[in-house]
């Protein structure tokens, strides 16, 4: 979707009617809303330096959470930009995660995962080779993310996660050893599964979409416009 003049989570998807006024949607506001639906209260962005955009659309607050931002000064993947928000996060905290430039149903979804150390929320996908698929037991314990891989053993992929503070900080460490350096969280967390940690994983997705493509960009038009839910046209 790129060259666009503004930050990609900015992008306009749908509609948002406020005080009886419709007004563009930022796609990013989505999962916004759905991170607050799921118990957040404090919202971390991290953002390049140069995406002072995205400060001044969102400010110190949305959604009824507090907003705060971290800076990845270089594009150095998912899992350097998760640990930005580390230090605002203390071992009893509760964290979620999910990607700005993503759509997806049901809202309350993340409410639904439990309070495991580590979750994962599936979606059922058509092509599981270009997202992080999660292979599981009968239990749905993870067995294994399989990141980007062609003929993945499972259609479902994680599109939103939750761990507490203490795994968080756990899997910092686990990533800042000089042989990891991981930039996917999937193998980062097939890493931390190999060294006896747990995670599982909850199949209660039902329609997920990335916006980061022209493609993806018109499927979310088509899930937005196929759904009668008031929040989007």
């Amino acid at each position: 979707m790129q060259p666009l003049a503004f930050s990609k989570e900015l992008l306009p998807v749908g509609t948002r009617t406020e005080q009886g006024l419709e007004r563009p949607r930022a796609v990013s506001e989505y999962v916004v809303e759905r991170l607050v639906a799921g118990g957040a209260t404090r919202i971390c962005f991290v953002i390049a330096p140069g995406k002072s955009d995205i400060v001044a659309y969102y400010g110190a607050s949305t959604f009824s959470a507090d907003v705060f931002y971290a800076v990845q000064p270089e594009p150095a993947g998912l899992c350097d930009a998760i640990f930005r928000a580390a230090p605002l996060v203390h071992d009893d905290d509760w964290v979620l995660v999910g990607l700005p430039d993503t759509i997806w149903y049901p809202e309350d979804a993340l409410a639904r995962l439990p309070p495991d150390p580590l979750s994962f929320l599936l979606f059922p996908v058509d092509q599981p080779q270009h997202f992080d698929a999660v292979v599981t037991d009968a239990e749905n314990r993870v067995q294994e993310i399989q990141v980007k891989q062609p003929g993945a053993r499972s259609n479902w992929v994680w599109g939103a996660f939750r761990m507490s503070g203490r795994t968080m900080h756990e899997l910092r460490e686990l990533w800042r050893l000089p042989e990891r350096q991981d930039d996917m969280v999937g193998t980062l967390v097939n890493a931390y599964l190999a060294r006896g940690g747990r995670a599982t994983a909850v199949r209660e997705g039902t329609a997920y979409v990335d916006t980061g493509t022209i493609d993806g960009y018109r499927e979310a038009l088509r899930l937005l416009a196929s759904t009668s839910s008031p929040e989007s046209t």
